[in-house]
């Protein structure tokens, strides 16, 4: 029986082809190695899906080690026995952690270190970097040996994928500017560069005067036909909508494409070459004999988060137990490369595989028939191993494994879609980001008789049960969960152990216009640098990888008269309840935090809202709080020399961080992360404003106009934005900022605090009230920001968390210094967002009132900004 190659479905309805490079030497073709499917995303419509990763499709084993392990032979090769001698392997979190351990063992000698999204506390980061349209975008390197990325031998970056090389040049430029070396190997499964970023990392090589090559299983392009990404978004709409009929028992039609391109009479000769009958998903018909209870052939039915969607929690009408394995583990062995996996952890899990395949063999019982290992996210290398000294053993029928994922895709039951069915259920390990949903894929209705379901102790939780267990029962006969213990790294020194002389805070008038008792800056004066560059500029270079947002700053915006008296009308209107939120969050962390708590601001933001609880704390409690001001930077972490400043001054105990407010909470984040590191810090921060939920201390959670976000320097002592970057900020360094004297005529900083202060008195029954109710109230964050933020980042097409940017701040914000898409309004909001609509007519940029927003604005970036993009209305998004 001829096979359908699993990206004809898409390939027939949107056009898209994939071609071969020419002159590309001997070895799969694309279509032998990758599949399509389809998502919203305002890049791509389309996704592509590998059928040897072991992520997304069931494969055998050997399959999946092998392509990683030729990849590590290739790239010996290439280095010469000397050079691969002294070679780190770097994957990238989560979909190619495995793939890039396999191209580690392939190449022989060289220790392995993966990103991860899961900080762990007492492991100091050792660098960082974005990917920007991810949905979890922020990767994290953790290596337990400080040292194993400070060598300068090659280093060898492994993806499963390389389409632009944004990620790429991300994570080289963060390593080089740490530890500069002379050669990078990029490895891949697929190269699907275009020509101009061909030219983009040429060029970048040149730029750092190092060698960077490439080697992959295949090379070639994606071909797509003119008007592709609205023709996929109207497709998945219509599919979608389909699957909502289908899940509320209404007779589905059929759309012409299908009905006349049926699997049966769908050309594959002479187009695309179908892909081999083992990398292929069989259909439940083609599949070897049933077990009691498994569902009907087709019973499994295109998926989507919907009432036909199969979640976590079907184990009520399916009592079949569980048996539960905890892995005889090699004491001291990694369950993974997240803290780095060495040659000797290599050796020592080969000689404990026999024994561990004996535990599961026993598990499994007499008959286990067709076999899946279920590894988990990040977990991926573990579960392959298993797999693969199972399916090496004889072990049932047949042995295919796969893993779960983050990453939602539309699921189409076809044999020429490459994602036939998923499976849906709640994280189950505590991630960093909060909760959300995982994903299962091609294994419901796969004829599966038995699934081992592979977690880390960590993730073996009661959600677990009730959500992974709970969807995987009703497609198997057996479940076997199997626990392979987390590995807990010797915990590093919290602090640098050799202390660098550090300098003394920065203060008024010197270095902002504040009084000097008001705050101090742990930051280094860079007045003197040119740092300022165009708004879309910035935007550019950011989106396309080539910056961070923390390297240069935009030009100071400098407000209209009709502007300057929305401000004044804003402050009026809300100082006194800007007031009662400064009281209310101050007395409660001296309830709960500290009595003489150390107030550290997040520069610049939350510095007015430090000076104001300072002075509420003197003006009511007759405290002298110091208050200092630090710089952090989303994906590069908090100022480690200046908590090495304030470990040597305070009690790490009484310092409280503050913010001016949460939009999704990626700050919030931020800091839990940067200080797992550190020991003695409190990671809570405390705001003036949650309009998210992020946080348990807060003024208040309404989203209401915070006048100080209507400006920048001018409000916050003429400091600028704080900046990071390699050139200019060395080991023994603050991160640096910008004071802007030149603005001292516009600036009102001194009178926003005391316009504000004038109110305390007045405030101060009201304050002792709420606090009281506070207190004895559940204020667990619920994290609902975020959530909103990840809808309506789907909602628009949007598909990278980091372009919504929720709340009146933050959408202020996204007015003044980024290229602003469109706004989001809540229906009926009136004078806190006066600044906000004048703001986007002076852009250009439409309000679009709507209803269910659980803030008072969103605004979106624009979601693919070169100087040449457009808005909403068609025209260029320029500054104004």
């Amino acid at each position: 029986m001829e096979t359908v190659w699993s990206g004809t479905w898409v390939a027939d309805r949107l056009g898209v082809r994939l071609e071969d490079a020419e002159g590309a030497p001997g070895g799969p073709r694309l279509t032998e190695l990758l599949g399509l499917a389809l998502r919203r995303n305002p890049k791509r419509a389309h996704l592509l899906v590998s059928q040897v990763l072991g992520k997304h499709v069931p494969q055998s084993p050997r399959t999946v080690y092998a392509a990683g392990y030729g990849l590590g032979e290739r790239v010996r090769a290439l280095l010469g026995a000397e050079a691969a001698a002294s070679a780190v392997v770097l994957g990238y979190a989560e979909t190619a952690t495995g793939l890039g351990h396999c191209v580690a063992d392939g190449l022989g000698a060289a220790p392995y270190l993966h990103s991860t999204r899961r900080p762990v506390p007492g492991v100091r980061p050792a660098g960082g970097f974005e990917e920007a349209h991810s949905h979890a975008t922020s990767h994290l390197l953790l290596p337990e040996d400080p040292r194993l990325l400070a060598g300068g031998g090659p280093l060898v970056l492994v993806d499963d994928e390389f389409s632009t090389g944004n990620t790429v040049l991300n994570t080289i430029r963060d390593l080089h500017a740490r530890h500069p070396r002379a050669h990078y190997v990029v490895v891949a499964l697929v190269d699907m560069r275009s020509p101009a970023d061909r030219d983009r990392l040429t060029a970048f090589a040149a730029e750092i005067g190092a060698r960077v090559d490439l080697i992959a299983l295949a090379t070639g392009t994606v071909h797509l036909p003119e008007g592709v990404l609205a023709k996929g978004q109207a497709l998945v709409e219509e599919h979608e909508a389909g699957q909502d009929r289908a899940a509320a028992g209404e007779k589905q039609p059929a759309s012409a494409q299908d009905r006349t391109a049926s699997a049966q009479d769908r050309p594959a000769a002479g187009q695309e070459q179908p892909a081999p009958a083992q990398n292929r998903l069989e259909s439940a018909q083609e599949q070897a004999a049933p077990v009691q209870d498994r569902p009907a052939a087709g019973q499994e039915q295109a998926l989507r988060p919907a009432g036909s969607e199969v979640r976590g929690g079907a184990r009520a009408q399916d009592p079949r137990p569980t048996a539960r394995v905890a892995l005889d583990w090699p004491a001291g062995v990694p369950d993974g490369g997240r803290h780095g996996f060495t040659t000797a952890h290599r050796t020592r899990l080969e000689a404990a595989l026999p024994a561990l395949t004996a535990q599961l063999t026993a598990a499994l019982g007499a008959r286990p028939g067709r076999i899946l290992v279920l590894g988990n996210e990040e977990l991926m290398y573990a579960p392959l191993r298993l797999a693969k000294a199972l399916e090496d053993a004889g072990a049932g029928d047949e042995v295919r494994f796969s893993t779960t994922t983050r990453s939602p895709v539309l699921a189409v039951d076809d044999p020429g879609y490459a994602i036939r069915t998923r499976l849906v259920f709640p994280a189950h390990d505590a991630p960093a980001d909060g909760p959300g949903d995982r994903y299962a894929y091609n294994v419901a209705g796969a004829g599966f008789d038995t699934v081992i379901a592979v977690v880390d102790s960590v993730g073996d939780t009661p959600d677990l049960r009730s959500g992974l267990l709970d969807a995987l029962a009703p497609h198997t006969g057996r479940l076997v969960l199997a626990v392979v213990p987390s590995y807990i790294p010797e915990r590093q020194e919290p602090i640098m152990p050799e202390p660098l002389p550090l300098p003394e805070p920065l203060r008024g008038p010197a270095f902002s216009s504040y009084a000097p008792a008001d705050v101090g800056w742990l930051l280094q004066d860079l007045s003197a640098v040119e740092l300022e560059a165009p708004t879309e500029e910035r935007e550019e270079a950011i989106q396309a990888g080539g910056a961070h947002y923390a390297e240069s700053l935009p030009v100071e915006y400098q407000p209209s008269p009709q502007y300057q008296e929305l401000y004044r009308s804003a402050l009026t209107a809300s100082a006194a309840r800007m007031a009662r939120a400064v009281g209310t969050v101050t007395e409660t962390v001296l309830a709960e935090r500290s009595p003489s708590p150390v107030l550290v601001s997040l520069a610049r933001a939350g510095t007015p809202v430090g000076v104001l609880m300072r002075r509420w704390a003197r003006a009511r409690h007759g405290l002298d709080l110091p208050h200092y001001a630090v710089s952090i930077v989303r994906g590069r972490g908090i100022d480690a020399n200046a908590l090495r400043w304030l470990a040597a001054h305070h009690d790490p105990a009484d310092v409280v961080f503050v913010d001016g407010w949460t939009g999704k909470g990626a700050i919030t984040r931020e800091l839990r992360e940067a200080l797992a590191a550190f020991d003695g810090f409190n990671p809570e921060i405390v705001v003036l404003a949650d309009p998210g939920s992020c946080v348990e201390t807060y003024g208040t959670r309404e989203d209401f106009l915070i006048p100080s976000a209507c400006l920048n320097s001018t409000v916050s002592g003429l400091v600028s934005r704080t900046v990071l970057r390699s050139d200019l900020v060395g080991p023994a360094d603050f991160h640096g900022a910008k004071f802007y004297r030149e603005l001292a005529g516009a600036d009102v900083s001194v009178e926003f605090v005391d316009t504000v202060a004038a109110h305390f008195d007045e405030v101060a029954d009201a304050v002792a009230d709420e606090v009281k109710e506070l207190l004895a109230a559940d204020r667990t964050p619920t994290w609902e920001g975020w959530a909103a933020v990840e809808r309506i980042s789907e909602e628009y097409g949007i598909h990278d968390v980091n372009l919504v940017k929720p709340g009146v701040g933050e959408t202020t914000r996204v007015l003044l210094r980024r290229v602003p898409w469109k706004i989001l309004a809540q229906r009926g909001a009136g004078a806190d967002l006066d600044h906000v609509r004048l703001l986007a007519e002076q852009r250009g940029v439409p309000v679009e009132e709507v209803d269910g927003l659980p803030y008072t604005c969103v605004g979106l970036i624009h979601p693919r900004f070169t100087r040449g993009a457009t808005g909403a209305d068609g025209k260029a998004v320029a500054s104004k």
